[in-house]
C-alpha cells in the first residue's frame, strides 16, 4: 500500500516521536522508500534592521546550518534498521515541504504535531497543519508526548 513515505523532521526530540510509527509502518507494509526531510530556514533577524550582518556572515551561517541539518539526518538514518534517504531543503518549512511532497509523489507523509490549538496555532502557525491542508496524499499526524487536550 505504501511504497514511498516522507517524514519531515526539525531536529527536535518532539519531531522524532514519529520514528516508532515510521518503523512500524515500514516493516508492516514493506515500504521501499522512506525519505527523511529537514528544512533549513534562511537567515533572518528580528532586531528591526539595527544590526547589519555581512553577506559573508549570512552565507557562512546558512552553509553551517545546512551542514548541521545534513549531519543530523545522516546520523539518524545510520541508526535505523530500514532503508532510508535524507534530504535537506532550504526555505520556509511549510512551503518547502508542501512543494517537495508535490514533486516527489509520496504515498504517505508522517509528521509530528505539538497539538496546539486556538490562538497559539493562529499566532505561531503549524507546519503539520499546513502539510495536512496542502498535501493530496494521506498525512499521519503524530501527537507529541505531553500533549494537552483542548480546542
Amino acid at each position: 500500500m505504501y511504497e514511498k513515505i516522507i517524514v519531515p523532521l526539525d531536529g527536535s526530540e518532539l519531531a522524532e516521536c514519529v520514528l516508532p510509527h515510521v518503523e512500524a509502518i515500514a516493516k508492516g507494509c514493506g515500504v521501499k522508500n522512506i525519505v527523511f526531510v529537514r528544512v533549513v530556514e534562511p537567515f533572518r533577524t528580528t532586531t528591526g534592521g539595527e544590526v547589519v550582518f555581512s553577506e559573508e556572515y549570512i552565507k557562512k551561517y546558512e552553509a553551517d546550518s545546512k551542514k548541521a541539518a545534513k549531519n543530523y539526518l545522516d546520523n539518524l538514518v545510520s541508526k535505523l534498521d530500514y532503508t532510508t534517504k535524507a534530504e535537506v531543503l532550504f526555505g520556509r518549512p511549510a512551503d518547502m515541504l508542501a512543494d517537495y511532497a508535490k514533486k516527489n509523489n509520496p504515498d504517505l507523509i508522517i509528521i509530528a504535531t505539538h497539538g496546539r490549538s486556538g490562538v497559539s496555532r493562529w499566532v505561531w502557525g503549524s507546519v503539520a497543519d499546513r502539510m495536512l491542508r496542502s498535501a493530496c496524499v494521506p498525512v499521519l499526524m503524530i501527537r507529541a508526548p505531553g500533549c494537552v487536550p483542548g480546542i
